[in-house]
């Protein structure tokens, strides 16, 4: 998926404003920038797209991000 919109807000967001259908159904998020793992302290960063950083993650990431160590950039065959 997109991780933004097409106005450039984060889907990835704090909280849902949505009516919720599924509650912890989604475990793990592949997006445009990076693969994300749910969890309930937030979003895991485990991987990043090629040629993104951890910064243009962390701008295009509205919730609760968290990011241990060294993230790895994909491996794209």
């Amino acid at each position: 998926m997109m991780h933004t919109n097409k106005r450039g807000k984060s889907k990835l967001l704090r909280q849902c404003s949505l009516p919720l259908t599924g509650v912890k159904c989604v475990k793990k998020v592949v997006t445009n920038l990076a693969v994300l793992d749910i969890t309930p302290d937030g979003f895991k960063l485990i991987e990043r797209a090629p040629g993104v950083s951890v910064e243009d993650i962390q701008n295009a990431t509205e919730g609760r991000l968290i990011v241990e160590g060294d993230i790895p950039e994909m491996v794209i065959d």
